[in-house]
């Protein structure tokens, strides 16, 4: 049975390994997390009609296209939510739409995709899911929608690239070359350049992880800024000077299977 991987469980492990082991391991319920509004589901759902249902027999999608798409997808939010995605769609159509002279349709739009990597005999299976995927002309390009109003680029950049590269690579056999995050409510745009450093972090970082499952060695913490919103301080050792034990309903650290070949 191999070990189940996505970027948001490299990412909690790269910035601290005993908060991955208290969540993931233990199983402990997580700190709660600003999460996605209605406005950002809903969104999230028209651009993925917009895109999916065009005719690309046709050049450009027009204004009125964007909005029977926006109808769609608006029954479950207030009027106010309903002007403020239409406001960011028009943004969107008016920066990244109109000027183009013919669209292009994407590789892969709202794709969950998964991939296999074995490291020190320990197969993991890497899951991810992302909005879209480009084509561009020397590899692919990331399309990630934010729907918060200000711009904040996310932690750990670094190894979402390098995760995606490895899952996205043995999918399309093609490089990742960019990660664009679009914010739409603010009509801007974060584009990183993926380098061969980001794909050298993330195999270290799944590699070092497949030592600590395979050896039982200790989930070493890490302290920093994060640690100020951390849900598991009452936990953690290097937080607290007597932390508490765990809950007695706290899974055990996951014994994996190795795989041998032969």
């Amino acid at each position: 049975m191999s070990y189940s991987l996505s970027a948001t469980k490299l990412k909690t492990y790269g910035q601290c390994p005993k908060s991955y082991q208290f969540r993931y391991e233990h199983k402990l319920p997580s700190p709660t997390i600003f999460g996605s509004t209605k406005l950002g589901y809903a969104l999230h759902a028209a651009l993925a009609t917009i895109y999916k249902d065009w005719n690309y027999a046709y050049p450009v999608p027009s204004l009125d296209w964007f909005a029977v798409c926006w109808q769609h997808h608006t029954s479950e939010l207030t009027p106010t939510q309903i002007h403020e995605g239409w406001a960011a769609l028009q943004l969107y159509f008016e920066r990244y739409i109109s000027p183009l002279p013919q669209i292009h349709k994407p590789l892969g739009i709202e794709t969950k995709v998964r991939a296999t990597l074995q490291v020190r005999n320990i197969e993991f299976t890497l899951s991810g899911r992302y909005d879209r995927l480009d084509y561009i002309d020397d590899g692919l390009e990331l399309i990630d929608y934010k729907t918060s109003k200000s711009v904040n680029p996310p932690p750990s950049v670094d190894i979402q690239l390098g995760f995606y590269y490895l899952i996205l690579e043995q999918i399309y056999k093609k490089a990742l070359k960019r990660l664009s995050l679009i914010y739409l409510r603010s009509n801007e745009k974060l584009t990183y350049e993926v380098t061969p450093d980001h794909h050298q972090q993330a195999q270290s970082l799944i590699e070092d992880m497949a030592m600590k499952l395979r050896c039982d060695q200790e989930w070493k913490p890490v302290t920093g800024q994060h640690c100020d919103r951390c849900g598991y301080q009452k936990y953690c050792p290097a937080i607290t000077t007597r932390p508490e034990p765990l809950p007695q309903d706290a899974r055990e650290v996951t014994q994996v299977q190795l795989a041998l070949g032969f």
